[in-house]
């Protein structure tokens, strides 16, 4: 929700981080995916 007020309303990071009560780490952060977790995803179970 932070980053839809960011790109669609003329606010700062900051402020949209203060306003839904997160960090300004958690709005930046980018998971990092593994070709195990492909693997994983794609798994049909025994």
């Amino acid at each position: 929700m932070a980053q839809k007020a960011v790109a669609h309303s003329n606010i700062t990071i900051k402020l949209a981080c203060i306003t839904f009560s997160i960090s300004e780490t958690c709005y930046r952060y980018q998971p990092k995916l593994s070709h195990e977790n492909e693997e994983i995803a794609a798994w049909d179970g025994i």
